[in-house]
């Protein structure tokens, strides 16, 4: 068995040792034991989104110091070796401004192009497919229709979606996703809209279930199938877990809308009710769910250990409640935590000071790479069992047989844990405020 451990007391991060497994019985409080004959879901793996605010922050940084953030997110052996990725459909709030992909009141988007993108996104992605060896899995999502689509003529404060311009603004998604593809991008899929509960001063627009359904329904899905793009999955609802098995449930059980629908996407402000992960699961069997956005919000604190804490929590209540993958929100932001074109600062796991050229690697990086860089996409999640509730715990099966189990303390005092798996047993040493993971 070897030991990758990252904890707030001890200066290495990933540090690993091997240790062996014997018959003999441990007699420790706490124990997991790995049961391999009941599995899960499949995960598709772990990544991060490819904001404007993202790319533009790493263009500051030489090109030697900008490869080896790529690297150290993307790159499948030396960082954390992310396979999902996500961007914007033109502007949300971690962009310079407000932009879209045509012009004003051109209803066939026949000006729609994405050049803005070739300055510092697409170079971005190009960049992070190279350095993984491998496409990304990309979900593209809309932050807001052009200004001139929408009820109140302003791409930011919320306001709905015009009714004459939903074939347009549904034609606007294939437009994109074929742009990207000329460009050697493939995207795997499209959500609805981000954050549709939301009235933000930012880029945002609100959809009720039913609005969102019968936009899938009637036109975002059979659009996507006319232009030749019906294998491209939809995501919904792409808000906060509070309220995701109430919109799933009347979205979903349209089947005439389900039949479009790949799953459910989530956020994790607000609140932590991983349960109604299970809930969407159990009515929605043959849906899936998939984590689109999260970060710390209010600006950047390096140095913070919690913050690591929060992410390992929220992946281990969601991926034990069925999630099949999970996107962190910007990648890269500066010292400031932006930019934000309205001022919405926040944090990533990756800060550059784009005035000293430092880069700085936050807790959250560290937590994020015990399951990233452990639980390869096409693992199944198997069956464990825990006897304390200080330590949280997940695990599962990799393609190559090998097992990856990740365990959380985030208590303030250090644990001994038995784990036993096929009638074998080990001794874990826990410290307080740290993160292990365990290949065997």
């Amino acid at each position: 068995m070897q030991v990758i451990q990252t904890a707030q007391n001890k200066e290495e991060r990933f540090a690993k040792k091997e240790q062996t497994f014997q018959k003999s019985e441990m007699n420790h409080n706490a124990s997991l034991t790995i049961d391999q004959t009941k599995v899960y879901q499949t995960v598709m793996g772990f990544g991060g989104a490819f904001t404007e605010a993202a790319a533009y922050t790493l263009s500051h940084l030489s090109e030697e110091d900008r490869l080896k953030v790529i690297e150290s997110y993307f790159d499948q052996e030396k960082g954390l070796g992310y396979s999902l990725g996500r961007t914007h459909i033109h502007s949300c709030d971690f962009s310079l401004e407000n932009y879209t992909y045509v012009e004003e009141g051109d209803k066939e988007l026949k000006t729609f192009s994405i050049e803005r993108e070739h300055k510092w996104v697409l170079p971005l992605i190009k960049d992070a497919v190279k350095v993984r060896g491998d496409e990304l899995t990309i979900l593209s999502s809309p932050w807001s229709p052009p200004a001139w689509m929408k009820t109140n003529n302003d791409m930011n404060h919320g306001g709905k979606l015009k009714e004459e311009y939903r074939e347009a603004w549904a034609t606007y998604y294939a437009k994109y996703i074929k742009a990207m593809e000329e460009q050697g991008i493939p995207i795997w899929g499209v959500s609805v809209q981000n954050e549709p509960e939301a009235t933000q001063v930012w880029d945002s627009c609100r959809y009720t279930a039913e609005e969102e359904r019968d936009f899938v329904k009637h036109y975002l899905g059979p659009i996507l199938e006319k232009e030749g793009l019906g294998e491209k999955e939809i995501v919904i609802w792409d808000h906060n877990r509070d309220v995701a098995y109430e919109r799933a449930k009347v979205i979903l059980s349209d089947k005439e809308a389900a039949k479009y629908i790949w799953g459910t996407g989530l956020h994790w402000y607000v609140s932590e009710e991983f349960e109604n992960l299970s809930k969407i699961h159990r009515d929605f069997p043959d849906k899936h769910l998939l984590f689109t956005e999260g970060c710390i919000e209010g600006g950047v604190q390096l140095g913070a250990w919690h913050t690591g804490e929060r992410y390992a929590r929220n992946i281990l209540g969601d991926l034990n409640n069925w999630l099949e993958g999970w996107i962190d929100w910007n990648i890269v932001l500066n010292e400031q935590g932006g930019p934000n074109h309205v001022g919405n600062f926040c944090d990533a796991p990756i800060i550059v000071d784009t005035k000293t050229g430092e880069v700085h690697y936050n807790s959250s990086y560290y937590y994020i790479g015990h399951f990233s860089k452990y639980i390869k996409p096409g693992a199944v999640r198997v069956h464990h069992q825990l006897s304390t509730e200080s330590i949280q715990a997940v695990a599962f099966r990799n393609k190559d047989a090998t097992l990856a189990i990740v365990l959380l303390n985030e208590t303030d005092k250090e644990e001994n844990m038995t784990v036993e798996v096929n009638g074998m047993q080990s001794s874990v040493h826990l410290p307080e405020h740290s993160i292990t993971t365990l290949v065997i």
